[in-house]
C-alpha cells in the first residue's frame, strides 16, 4: 500500500510539472488561449498541486479513475477492455517463468561442470539484454526468418483460441526472459 501512495504520488507530481498543458492538448492547435483557461479551470487545473492528488486520490479509492485525455472515455472501462488480453499475457509470460525452476536445479545438480556454466552464461545474457532487445531479436528469427508466428498485432480472441495464444508466445516469452534468467540464476 506504501509503495502505491508512494508511486501514485510520484506519478501524479511529474506528470503534473512536465512542460505541456493538457488544456491546449485537448483543444487543440485552434483553440484560444481564454478556451484554454476555461477548460483548465472546468479540469481543476489550476489549483495547487496537492488539492488536485487529494481529488483524484478520493476518487480513485472509490473505483473512479477519470477520463482519459486521448481517448475521451472512462479509464476504468479502458482498463477492462484491455484485460481479455492482459491477463492471458501475464499467465503465459509467468508459464514461461515456470521453466526457471527446472534449469536452476540443473545448474545447481551439475555446480562448476559445463551445465552449471552453459545455464549461468545463458542465464547473465537473459538479465542483461533490456526486454525491447529481446522482444525485437525474437520477432527477427520467429517471424522475419523463420516465419512460425506474426511480427505484430493480435489475432484476436475470435479468430479462435490458438490463433490468440499464437499472438501473444513472442510478447509473453519476452515479458517473462528477464524474470526466468533471474530466477534461474
Amino acid at each position: 500500500v506504501a509503495t502505491l501512495f508512494f508511486v501514485s504520488v510520484l506519478v501524479f507530481v511529474v506528470v503534473r510539472v512536465l512542460p505541456g498543458d493538457p488544456a491546449l492538448v485537448i483543444i487543440g492547435a485552434e483553440g484560444s488561449p481564454e478556451a484554454a483557461g476555461r477548460l483548465r479551470e472546468a479540469l481543476g487545473l489550476n489549483r495547487p498541486i496537492a488539492v488536485q492528488y487529494g481529488e483524484w486520490l478520493g476518487r480513485a479509492l472509490r473505483g473512479d479513475l477519470g477520463v482519459s485525455l486521448q481517448y475521451d472515455v472512462p479509464v476504468g472501462r479502458l482498463i477492462l477492455s484491455r484485460l481479455p488480453v492482459t491477463i492471458p499475457l501475464t499467465l503465459m509470460a509467468a508459464a514461461f517463468m515456470l521453466t526457471a525452476l527446472p534449469l536452476g536445479l540443473y545448474a545447481a545438480r551439475r555446480h562448476r561442470r559445463a551445465g552449471d556454466y552453459l545455464a549461468m552464461l545463458v542465464s547473465q545474457i537473459g538479465i542483461a539484454v533490456p526486454g525491447f532487445w529481446a522482444g525485437l531479436l525474437l520477432i527477427l528469427l520467429f517471424s522475419v526468418r523463420l516465419g512460425w508466428v506474426e511480427s505484430g498485432g493480435f489475432a484476436g480472441w475470435s479468430s479462435g483460441l490458438w490463433p490468440g495464444v499464437r499472438s501473444l508466445l513472442l510478447p509473453a516469452f519476452a515479458l517473462g526472459l528477464f524474470q526466468t534468467a533471474v530466477l534461474v540464476r
